[in-house]
């Protein structure tokens, strides 16, 4: 979808735009927005709202056609709730319907005319991403791998959106918006690939098409650079698998040469059978999505790529897969960290930390200003948090307490929310074994605390946060596919920050 943005005034009224369609908010208690009152020059909006054809209701829509007084053929007038004060929720409820509705209308452009600084706690450029974001959404394709595409959809292709007011900031605003879209278009793309595609080759050679599309450093380890490096913990997952594992390593300079970057690592586990502690079947088809903390990071370098962000930023992914075969690691072999530590495996099925472990101590070699992990790590965090926060740990001390709170403001501010859960000795005290520094997994009790707490072994030398995104990257059920989350988060902390 094509995306423009125009201010409405005396000068340039909204009852003279030419269009297919004009989206005017109503309220609940009969009032008319703004802009549907400048469209209702001879009442027919009244009327309708009258005569209770629309309630008001957010997310309630009635479609007019031939409305006097207006040049547009078309205005759709779309519930927003109460007029004294517009929610999040209620905003977000009326783009839906409306871009649900403009899906089906035989018209190429519209205007979206809301109330974009009327929003409770929000400014106009939240309004501005939350459209951008809900059209991609809208218009988002899952047929790539069919042999017969689905139909192509009609509707609008061009969207404007009536601003109160456009200046360079409103312009920096859109195009931040669709940059952040597009990263989340590619995050889902990847994560929604069947496993046989999407392999670590895949997302190492979607890493240097992004590199030469985008002026990004790009180089991916093999198998010898890796033990050269003894990143045996790493190994250790790949050792059941055909596939090779691959080390990417991306760069973003965009700030001065000697400003320390900004490192995100992502787990690209691209199956995870469990391994020799073999999932049970159902459902095992989702564990193509074990790589969507990859995913999402490669969808962030594409957002700030477009954006051309002036900060330096750094991209690892640890990607292989997790397979059981008589070359696989077993429950209790003992593997030793690029770190140095010695780890038990106590469950094959816990190896999202074996790899990122290698990858958080390969991140020191940056000197990084902060690293921040993103992964698909562990099912209790759904069980703690459900489907609408992804997990969030860091030190309790100044750095990690500062960190958190930037990727708390970011995610509130993207609507891409994440919810802080703790750490500390007494979860790394589960990890005790008998026989080596660590066990990859804890006594039971706080899966998703020991999991960040065994991380935290091998971040002792620069700011750290951990995201677990199990229960936020991708959908399950009917409406079954990646969520392209966390690239707001992770883009609009990365924009906060330059």
């Amino acid at each position: 979808m094509d995306f423009s943005i125009k201010a409405y005034d005396t000068k340039n009224p909204i009852l003279s735009a030419k269009t297919g369609c004009v989206a005017v908010a109503v309220y609940e208690n009969k009032k008319l927005s703004a802009a549907a009152s400048a469209l209702d020059q001879h009442g027919d909006i009244s009327a309708a709202l009258k005569s209770g054809d629309i309630s008001g209701k957010a997310g309630s829509t009635l479609l007019l056609r031939g409305v006097a007084g207006i040049t547009a053929a078309r205005v759709l007038l779309v519930g927003m709730g109460s007029a004294d004060a517009v929610s999040e929720k209620n905003f977000a409820s009326a783009v839906h319907a409306t871009l649900k509705c403009f899906g089906q209308l035989g018209s190429n452009d519209a205007i979206i005319a809301f109330p974009m600084t009327d929003v409770k706690g929000r400014d106009q450029a939240w309004a501005i991403g939350c459209i951008v974001t809900a059209a991609h959404e809208a218009q988002f394709r899952t047929d790539g791998q069919k042999s017969r595409k689905d139909p192509e959809r009609s509707g609008v292709k061009k969207l404007t959106l009536a601003a109160d007011f456009v200046d360079a900031r409103t312009r920096q605003s859109l195009a931040q918006a669709q940059a952040i879209a597009r990263g989340m278009d590619l995050t889902k793309e990847l994560g929604n690939l069947s496993a046989n595609v999407c392999t670590p080759t895949y997302l190492a050679n979607t890493a240097r098409k992004l590199a030469k599309d985008y002026k990004f450093d790009v180089e991916i380890l093999e198998r010898k650079q890796l033990e050269a490096l003894k990143m045996c913990s790493f190994l250790s997952v790949s050792a059941g698998s055909e596939e090779p594992p691959k080390f990417i390593v991306l760069k973003h300079m965009g700030g001065k040469k000697s400003d320390a970057p900004v490192v995100l690592v992502g787990k690209g586990i691209t199956f995870d059978t469990g391994g020799i502690s073999l999932k049970a079947g159902p459902g095992m088809d989702e564990m193509k999505y074990d790589m969507c903390g990859a995913a999402s990071v490669l969808g962030t370098f594409r957002a700030i790529g477009e954006m051309g962000l002036a900060m330096n930023v750094v991209g690892i992914i640890a990607a292989c897969e997790n397979m059981p075969s008589g070359r696989a690691t077993k429950p209790g072999d003992i593997v030793t960290s690029m770190a140095g530590l010695t780890i038990e495996v106590l469950n094959t099925d816990a190896e999202g930390r074996l790899v990122l472990c290698d990858a958080l101590t390969y991140a020191e070699r940056f000197n990084p200003a902060a690293v921040v992990d993103i992964a698909t790590l562990t099912g209790a965090c759904i069980v703690a948090l459900g489907h609408h926060n992804s997990g969030l740990f860091a030190r309790d001390d100044d750095a990690g307490n500062h960190l958190a709170q930037e990727l708390l403001d970011a995610g509130k501010q993207a609507g891409d929310t994440a919810w802080r859960l703790p750490i500390g000795e007494l979860y790394n005290d589960q990890l005790k074994s008998n026989f080596a520094d660590l066990g990859n997994i804890g006594s039971p009790g706080g899966a998703s605390c020991t999991a960040a707490a065994f991380l935290e072994n091998f971040t002792r030398s620069y700011a750290w946060a951990h995201l677990d995104i199990a229960g936020t990257a991708w959908k399950s059920g009917g409406a079954k596919g990646a969520t392209g989350r966390p690239v707001a988060l992770l883009s609009n902390f990365l924009l906060n920050r330059a």
